[in-house]
């Protein structure tokens, strides 16, 4: 889908690779610049999956010379990736006036956590920082618990990854009908924030408020996860009545009184008490067989590895391609079917290849 479109990714941590690999699915040239004779960041991998479909070039960015080399390829580039802390880039003389004036269409994609221009704008900080001060971790767990979400997925990924490469097609498209590039500010805390819009509209009808554990969506006994006999979990969320008379019958539970009484928030502690006693009982596997294919909304809790060999896996969703396991692109196109993962680059694997094309070979 993005054939024809050359991203230049500034190496760097979490959100902007994974932004730029997702650009490189869709079929963008990313050209990953990797520090000249830095090591692997402890923790990551030689070949990290987040570099798969790009080429990698070595540059010191520091170094004038690269500089040079640097500034040569944003022109040939119709978008940049960085996630510096704000001023960095400026410092290195690559920020955006210095590669606008290259390249007056690029778009420069500006990855932080608490954006550009902010209190907090020169303070470090993680996932669960940026998404506890946004409001998005508020309602992530049960009242009383701490609250915990899916490492880096609201964050990170979400309120990051995501809108930076929203704003960077929608920056690409303004470039190719005004000949103008623009700079996108994208900020973890901002786009964790305004995810939460949907929990507004939700509040703004009077189904939501502050207080935990008192709302559609994280009170009840129909929405939540519930521990099996076997240690597995199962989840549960029949929100629409219809949905939840199927979940009762199923359960045996139709003729029960209380149970009836779906909306009653008064009943939710306790038939949250009672429905965890029944799946305490039996393993997870028997539920997931019992709801399997039904209207229930009810569904196993499975690890990346069992939803590989799940026959939802069907459609291909987990591939596993040299030992490592892997998620396919999304979304799906009708013109770019048969996706297979390709191996990531070693660092500076394509310099030389890169140099050729900016005619700026080296003996």
């Amino acid at each position: 889908m993005l054939k024809g479109i050359r991203i230049i990714e500034v190496e760097g941590l979490g959100p902007g690779p994974f932004a730029a690999m997702w650009l490189a699915d869709m079929g963008a040239d990313v050209i990953c610049v990797h520090r000249k004779g830095g090591g692997v960041t402890p923790g990551m991998p030689e070949r990290s999956l987040l570099d798969r479909g790009k080429r990698s070039i070595a540059l010191d960015l520091k170094d004038p010379d690269d500089i040079k080399t640097f500034l040569a390829l944003v022109a040939t580039a119709d978008g940049l990736i960085e996630g510096f802390r704000p001023g960095v880039m400026e410092r290195l003389g690559i920020g955006p006036e210095q590669c606008q004036a290259v390249n007056p269409a690029l778009v420069f994609g500006r990855m932080t956590g608490w954006g550009q221009d902010s209190a907090l704008s020169q303070s470090a900080g993680h996932d669960l920082n940026y998404i506890s001060m946004s409001g998005a971790l508020w309602y992530a767990s049960s009242p009383g618990d701490a609250p915990l979400t899916p490492a880096t997925l609201v964050g990170d990924i979400g309120g990051g990854a995501m809108y930076l490469v929203a704003g960077i097609l929608a920056g690409l498209l303004r470039a190719k009908t005004s000949g103008e590039g623009t700079v996108v500010d994208a900020a973890i805390y901002d786009g964790s924030a305004h995810m939460m819009n949907l929990l507004m509209s939700i509040r703004q009808a009077g189904g939501f408020e502050d207080a935990r554990g008192q709302n559609l969506l994280d009170g009840p006994h129909w929405s939540r996860s519930y521990a099996c006999a076997d240690g597995d979990y199962m989840t549960v969320q029949c929100l629409e009545p219809k949905f939840y008379t199927l979940f009762l019958t199923l359960m045996d539970l139709d003729q029960d009184p209380e149970f009836k009484r779906q909306f009653d928030k008064s009943l939710w502690p306790a038939l949250t008490g009672r429905l965890a006693g029944i799946f305490a009982s039996k393993p997870r596997d028997h539920w997931a067989a019992l709801f399997a294919g039904t209207d229930a909304c009810v569904a196993p809790v499975l690890s990346p590895s069992e939803a590989q060999r799940h026959p939802m896996n069907a459609r291909a969703t987990w591939i596993e391609a040299e030992g490592v396991l892997q998620a396919a692109p999304a979304p799906r196109f009708s013109s770019a079917t048969g996706w297979q993962p390709t191996q990531s680059p070693d660092r500076g694997q394509h310099t030389s290849e890169i140099l050729a094309e900016l005619g700026l070979c080296k003996d």
